[in-house]
Formats: structure tokens, C-alpha cells, sequence
């Protein structure tokens, strides 16, 4: 039995082992390409992989929360434009240097403004989803769901924009119905009212731009972790470079005098040949 030539080739095919994991290493750029490389620190990357690909679709879901809010501001932007308006005509119509004839002419200014503002409450969407009112019903009640942002890999991990905004003329009580005026007391009294709506309405645009605060404030909080939970995952998974490198190259030399050692082992044996011989 060739003993010392069975213990240098066993040596030889540890080593080739090691030599191929070194090489897989290198070409792959991982330190744990499977299990068996680092059972514990696989079971660990792998769910800090599952937290980071988690935050990262939180993080999207903050930049489409903020475009949907966004969306919902430059809409109640407008429709305060459009109050402001009304209330300039009621001024006008409300002086007694305004003509009867000026006075059912503003009127009519101020109906089809007041249109054109349920039109923004019914038109203003976020991917069909209604932000201004229920649906495209102007009447009954407000804006139809609580919207719920997930911003983060646990159930709680949410910002709520109410459903308390009803953008139209229902929910700023300023429906066409009670605004027609024909005397300049008439357009006067309408002036509190139209007032009334603008505090209102700024309200409403003031919570949803609380809401979009907390939403940036939670994304900035997002992208810091996500960079940190990744650089966890790298120092767990990612190959040394230079540390395996130079254990590629000791196993090479290792595994070229392995095979020199298999050649002298039966170089032995053929010497005891001799003595018999």
C-alpha cells in the first residue's frame, strides 16, 4: 500500500477544493456563493437583502405619495385662484357705481366660475384614484377613503392623508344655487361666505401639505437606512479582494507542489522495487 502517495494525493484534492471555492470567489465577486461557504452569515445577508429590496419599494411608494399629493395641492392651488376671483366680482358687484345690467353680468362670472371649480374637484386624479371628492359625485360626502401610504417594511410603517377634503362647492358651501345675486346687497352679503370657503380650502391644502412633510421627512429617513443596511450586506456577502487574492495564489503553489509530492511518493515506490529486484 502506497501509503505516502494516498496521503499527498489526499492533501492534493482538499486543496483543489479550496482552490476551486478561492476561484469562485474571484470570478463571482462573492465571499458566499452558497450554504455551505458561511451558513450563518448566508441565513444573515439574506435578510438584510429582504429588508433593503422592502425599504426600497417604500421608497418608491414615498415618491408616488408625494407626486399624488403634489397633484392635490396645485389642484386646491387653483381652486383658490378661482375663490379669489369670486370674491374680487362680489366687490365689484357690491358698490353702488356697478349698473343692475353689471350686476346680473358678474353674476353670471361667478356661476361659471364656481363650475369651473367642481369641474378641478371632479377632474383632479392620481392614477383614477379621486382626490378632491368621492368619485366623480360632487354631493354627499367628501373624498371617499382615509389614503394610507406604506412607508417602510412594517405594518405601522404608514402615513394617513384623512378623508375629511370635499374640494367642491358642496364642501366649501358655496353651491351655485346660494350665490346668485341681482343687487349690489345682495353680491355684499355673499362676501362672508366666500371667505368662509377660502378658510376652508386653505385648511384642507394645509393638511395635505403636512402630510407631503411627513412623507419627504420619512423618504429622507428611508434612503440613509437603506445605504446602511446595504453596506451591512456587503461587509456579510462581498469577496475581500485582496484577502482572497492571496489566498488564491497560496493555494496555486500549494496545489503545484501537492502534485511534485504524488510524484515523489511513487518515486519510493519504485526504489523498493529495486531492492527486490
Amino acid at each position: 500500500t502506497n501509503v505516502s502517495s494516498m496521503t499527498a494525493q489526499t492533501a492534493n484534492v482538499q486543496n483543489n477544493n479550496n482552490l476551486s471555492s478561492s476561484l469562485e470567489k474571484l470570478s463571482t465577486g462573492l465571499a458566499i456563493n452558497k450554504a455551505s461557504d458561511n451558513a450563518a452569515g448566508l441565513a444573515i445577508a439574506d435578510k438584510l437583502r429582504t429588508q433593503t429590496s422592502s425599504i426600497g419599494q417604500a421608497i418608491k411608494n414615498g415618491n408616488s405619495a408625494v407626486a399624488m399629493l403634489q397633484i392635490t395641492d396645485q389642484a386646491m392651488s387653483e381652486q383658490s385662484n378661482i375663490l379669489d376671483t369670486i370674491k374680487t366680482k362680489l366687490v365689484q358687484a357690491s358698490t353702488a357705481t356697478t349698473s343692475s345690467d353689471g350686476v346680473k353680468a358678474l353674476d353670471q362670472d361667478v356661476k361659471k366660475l364656481l363650475k369651473q371649480l367642481d369641474n378641478i374637484a371632479r377632474d383632479t386624479n392620481y392614477n383614477g384614484i379621486a382626490l378632491l371628492q368621492a368619485d366623480n359625485t360632487a354631493s354627499g360626502t367628501d373624498m371617499a377613503t382615509t389614503k394610507v401610504f406604506q412607508l417602510g417594511e412594517y405594518a405601522s410603517s404608514t402615513i394617513e392623508l384623512g378623508s375629511s377634503v370635499q374640494a367642491n362647492t358642496v364642501g366649501l358651501d358655496v353651491k351655485t344655487s346660494d350665490m346668485s345675486f341681482t343687487t349690489n346687497t345682495a353680491a355684499q352679503g355673499l362676501l362672508t361666505k366666500v371667505d368662509k370657503a377660502l378658510t376652508s380650502l386653505n385648511k384642507m391644502r394645509s393638511r395635505v401639505g403636512s402630510i407631503q412633510n411627513q412623507v419627504e421627512s420619512s423618504m429622507r429617513n428611508l434612503q440613509v437606512t437603506e445605504v446602511n443596511i446595504k453596506a451591512a450586506e456587503s461587509i456579510i456577502r462581498d469577496v475581500d479582494y485582496a484577502k482572497e487574492s492571496a489566498n488564491f495564489n497560496k493555494m496555486n503553489i500549494i496545489a503545484q507542489a501537492g502534485t511534485y509530492a504524488i510524484s515523489q511518493a511513487n518515486n519510493v515506490s519504485q526504489n523498493v522495487m529495486k531492492l527486490l529486484q
